[in-house]
């Protein structure tokens, strides 16, 4: 029987974050393996907003969010990693000399260091709380949108007040019929700059107001909308409702694995280690004071974890070097 291989370096979670550091863990010429419970690569990007653009990546003005996967997992496979995709990650297992044992919904792998960028972890869409939601969610109530010419020339309603809920309106503006965007505060949580693009733009904005009915028999045609705080009524006719209200999210088993986490968010140091040694975190996943949330955080992230775990494996290693330096290194 074979001995089972032991990786210098296993990343949990494919997504964006997953995708970079697989690259630059090569780059540093470790062994890496990739483990991820969807079946596919790209993590929330690709399972939930493809259609949506981005705005933090440098080098890009915007870019969709499946052709930023696409680019990464292109740059991903430069040196071949080895990918196990549909796999859930049940436990993390430090052993008597010091690797860890990683047991899967499907095998079993053994590393020397493990980094996490498992993203937001497990994670539910905040639904709309209103009789008869429920019945038009296979219909034309929408918690995600995966490709936005299915709302072309129709009337969209969009409830939120985050920058999902506003990049959304700017990217339907010129595809759909007509845009309304509601929230139920005066002010909207998003990036300045989409906001003023918001301001510049002609969707409808609606504020402080909510859903308080939805009207229709086999999907919704209308929808009632109430005043916060005031007597103030409006029926939009609509086509689509899209609710962007945030995600519940969870670690799920992360929890288990001995190191200290807060709000579902794994603490980590400087080093980007978390309180088990030899296991590290990148991405939304992991939190220290005064982080950002944003995919181009998540990448220098990686390259610490990275450069961290490497030198743990290989007290000889460089802990700095430059990618010109590591690319004639491998060629």
């Amino acid at each position: 029987m074979a001995e089972e291989k032991v990786y210098d370096i296993t990343i949990i979670g494919a997504g964006p974050v997953g995708l970079f550091t697989a690259f630059y863990a090569d780059m540093r010429n470790a062994s890496v393996h990739m483990i991820d419970s969807m079946p596919e690569v790209g993590g929330q990007l690709a399972a939930l907003y493809p259609d949506k653009y981005i705005y933090d990546i440098a080098g890009f003005p915007n870019i969709k969010a499946k052709d930023l996967v696409e680019q990464l997992y292109e740059q991903s496979k430069t040196f071949s990693p080895a990918l196990s995709l549909s796999e859930s990650v049940r436990d993390v297992i430090q052993l008597e000399d010091g690797t860890f044992r990683i047991d899967t919904s499907a095998a079993t792998h053994h590393t020397r260091s493990v980094i996490i960028t498992a993203g937001a972890g497990a994670f539910q869409p905040r639904k709309l709380k209103m009789e008869k939601a429920a019945e038009f969610e296979d219909g034309n109530l929408h918690y995600f949108v995966k490709e936005l010419d299915k709302f072309k020339d129709r009337r969209v309603l969009i409830c939120g007040g985050g920058d999902s809920a506003v990049d959304w309106s700017l990217a339907l503006e010129s595809i759909a019929k007509e845009v309304t965007l509601i929230h139920r505060r005066d002010k909207f949580r998003a990036h300045e700059h989409s906001l003023s693009l918001l301001e510049e733009s002609d969707v409808n904005i609606r504020t402080p107001y909510q859903v308080s009915k939805l009207i229709g028999n086999d999907k919704i045609e209308q929808v009632l909308l109430q005043e916060i705080k005031g007597d103030n009524v409006h029926l939009l006719d609509v086509d689509d409702v899209i609710v962007n209200f945030g995600f519940v999210t969870s670690l799920g088993p992360l929890k288990n694995w001995g190191m200290e986490t807060s709000k579902n968010a794994i603490y980590v140091n400087q080093q980007m280690e978390t309180t088990v040694p030899g296991i590290f975190a990148a991405g939304d996943v992991c939190s220290y004071k005064g982080k950002p949330k944003l995919i181009a955080t998540g990448f220098g992230e990686a390259t610490l974890a990275v450069n961290h775990a490497k030198a743990m494996i290989d007290p000889k290693a460089k802990l700095n070097v430059h990618s010109t330096q590591l690319f004639a290194a491998t060629t």
